[in-house]
């Protein structure tokens, strides 16, 4: 298959010749769909946030900070019991076009079977989960939340499957619907008195729906796995699973260390700061790596264009997220004490510290989806081995400092893995870091006045004004100044923004 040869060439090999007059009319629509294809992501997942979090904010009261750590501490296994089941299929659908009907049917039967055998893991794993953080309580939550990599299994190939047919709008639609569920079912059983047993329900029966409405979408039937005839697309999803394991390993083990080494709140407090900073991440930043995959894969052999979106779409997720999580740890000390009570000011330090870490991995995010898709999934593993390695080390080390210390261990060590993927990827593309500079000061420049203005209030504004007050000048302040240096001194690079999304308007109303 072409496509499945093309994943294995090298960069050097990949095809530079400029496109053609055909070409260049299928990139404009592509670029078309992509925007919509994010559009719709972004209109299903903020409508569903929106009601997500009033109903976290009602939550929070309701619970206790314990509460929250407990199922923190029960879903540690699940990113990588989630992976495992999955195998990286979804991805692999996607990055080899041309995979005949009969080889998906053997990944779909693959994909259910792990399923099942990921959640008798994950049984087995609930006793000395139990033990290791010395809670009795985790063993029936650890099967509960686990019980949602069944459907998942089931639903790996179809999402795929939709995925490669670029229907985001349906995915978008049961993304929120997901969303809507889940918060309502957690919010009715939180105020019921079911304690830590809402927050894992409320996301297992989610999945459930989600899984269903998924497979009804796009089902495809089932085939006995011939291992020798998709050898292939299994090596390929096998790096994909390395690198995704490897990376929710180390994603979660600060969780981990806290719990371990600080106690049940801790990780309570480290859990919430760790939600909050990564809000920007999660609902902007996903939403652009969860749709373009599809796109990269179709521009494989060129490389100008995929420099281009690379370029482009680093712009605009600093733009976006920059000011929203440097903001956000800006204004921590007035936030949290009025949206989540007082109860929880031990969320303010690590959750300053770790939205610097957030803003940086929100264009970070890109590197291993550009790399996956021009036929480098090994090198991403590697990285993300090497970061496994790294990671809990420096986890461990900060734990002496508290939560604060674990939150510093991102912001320190993480640019050491991030740095061989940016190394790696401008070798691949052929792309400057100037290039790539140039592309984040608009977003860079405005940051760090705004950072200045609102730190520069904090300390002339006086200490008897409410908390109110005080938040909303500080937001008041950092917004105009952010978007006043933007405007000052990169007015060419945000009216083009401006008018890329009037365009977009037009056409989405036509």
């Amino acid at each position: 298959m072409d496509s499945q040869q093309s994943i294995g060439e090298s960069p050097a090999s990949i095809a530079t010749e400029p496109p053609s007059v055909a070409d260049s009319a299928a990139i404009r629509k592509m670029d078309r769909s992509l925007a919509h294809s994010i559009a719709w992501r972004a209109a299903g997942d903020w409508i569903s946030q929106l009601f997500a979090w009033l109903s976290l904010l009602i939550i929070v009261r309701l619970l206790s900070p314990a509460d929250f750590g407990l199922v923190a501490m029960g879903a540690v296994l699940m990113p990588y019991l989630r992976c495992i089941g999955t195998f990286g299929i979804t991805r692999t659908i996607v990055n080899f076009p041309d995979l005949g009907e009969d080889h998906i049917a053997q990944l779909n039967t693959f994909s259910v079977v792990l399923g099942f055998v990921c959640f008798a893991i994950a049984a087995v794993l609930a006793y000395p989960a139990s033990l290791f953080f010395r809670d009795p309580r985790l063993v029936p939550v650890v099967i509960v939340i686990s019980s949602s990599l069944i459907p998942w299994g089931f639903r790996a190939v179809p999402e795929g499957l939709l995925e490669k047919d670029r229907r985001f709008r349906t995915l978008s639609t049961y993304d929120a619907l997901f969303a809507v569920l889940a918060a309502a079912v957690t919010l009715a059983m939180a105020y019921l008195g079911f304690g830590y047993w809402a927050l894992a329900w409320g996301n297992v029966i989610g999945n459930i729906v989600r899984s269903g409405l998924i497979m009804l979408a796009r089902p495809h039937y089932f085939a006995m796995p011939r291992l020798k005839e998709i050898r292939e697309p299994l090596v390929f999803g096998w790096h994909v699973l390395v690198s995704l394991v490897a990376m929710n390993s180390y994603q979660n083990l600060d969780n981990a260390t806290v719990g371990r080494v600080l106690g049940r709140t801790a990780v309570g407090f480290y859990g919430m700061a760790w939600t909050l900073a990564n809000v920007p991440l999660e609902k902007v930043t996903t939403l652009v790596t969860t749709v373009v995959p599809s796109y990269l894969a179709a521009l494989q052999k060129t490389p100008a264009e995929i420099r281009r979106y690379l370029r482009t779409l680093t712009e605009a997720l600093s733009l976006i997220t920059f000011p929203a999580t440097v903001g956000l740890g800006l204004v921590a000390r007035e936030l949290v004490p009025l949206a989540l009570g007082l109860k929880w000011q031990g969320v303010v330090v690590p959750l300053e510290i770790l939205s610097v870490y957030a803003a940086f991995r929100s264009i970070v995010a890109l590197l291993p989806k550009v790399l996956t898709a021009i036929g480098n999934p090994r090198f991403v593993m590697r990285c993300d081995l090497f970061g496994l390695v790294l990671m809990p080390t420096a986890f461990f080390v900060g734990s002496r400092w508290g939560t604060a210390g674990v939150a510093w261990a991102w912001v320190v060590a993480y640019p050491l893995v991030a740095g061989f993927l940016y190394w790696k990827t401008f070798t691949s593309i052929d792309m400057e870091a100037s290039e790539y500079i140039r592309a984040l000061r608009p977003a860079l420049d405005a940051t760090i006045a705004m950072s200045g203005s609102v730190l520069l209030l904090k300390w002339l504004a006086p200490q008897t004004l409410p908390l109110v007050h005080r938040l909303a000048m500080e937001v008041a302040l950092g917004m105009i100044t952010y978007v006043g240096v933007a405007f000052l001194f990169h007015y060419q690079r945000m009216k083009a923004f401006l008018e890329l999304a009037k365009e977009f308007r037009r056409k989405k109303r036509a």
